[in-house]
């Protein structure tokens, strides 16, 4: 599947947190920078008024998101599928935007709710970003083979930075002196 070249619209775009929980911790390769870049791409859309949803899989065993992720009053949807595509997150996302036609993903694991999150977005006609210096997994095996998939499935790898700047777009932009001091 290809993906249609547009330019990257803030208007039309929602970020997905997949699953930033505490007990991965431990677990997850690169965790603590996960978070940081992850924080810092949530600040980024909120400065940019790119709307988030927020999930946690299976939050009564696997705990809640992580305090350093900045979420503020937002209430994570919770889980088990390991797609972020369950009715309610794409009923939500419908209202935050009504004809938004492109996601951004951050979050774990990469082999498991990314790709999957990506895969059924794809299937259902959205430009799908991924970040990867914010997503990861325990293995770093997984993590590869996932981009790997994610990319031949049709999606855009990305970095914090490039999508930074895709969604601000302007020099100019009145929040860039902000957005600059998050790169």
């Amino acid at each position: 599947m290809t993906q249609r070249i547009a330019p990257l619209l803030r208007e039309n775009a929602i970020l997905l947190v997949c699953d930033m929980q505490d007990k991965f911790r431990p677990t997850i390769k690169y965790f603590s920078q996960i978070v940081e870049t992850s924080n810092k791409l949530l600040q980024a859309c909120k400065l940019l008024g790119v709307p988030f949803v927020v999930t946690e899989q299976y939050p009564k065993g696997l705990g809640r998101t992580v305090p350093e992720l900045d979420i503020g009053d937002t209430k994570p949807f919770e889980k088990t599928l390991f797609s972020m595509c369950t009715p309610d997150v794409i009923s939500h996302m419908k209202t935050l935007v009504t004809d938004f036609d492109t996601i951004i993903i951050c979050g774990i694991e990469a082999h498991a709710c990314v790709l999957q999150t990506a895969i059924d977005l794809l299937s259902k006609g959205y430009r799908v970003y991924v970040v990867v210096d914010a997503v990861s997994s325990r293995s770093l095996t997984d993590r590869m083979y996932a981009f790997d998939h994610i990319r031949q499935a049709g999606a855009f790898l990305t970095t914090f930075e490039s999508i930074v700047l895709q969604l601000t777009r302007d020099a100019n932009h009145p929040n860039f002196k902000q957005i600059q001091q998050l790169i």
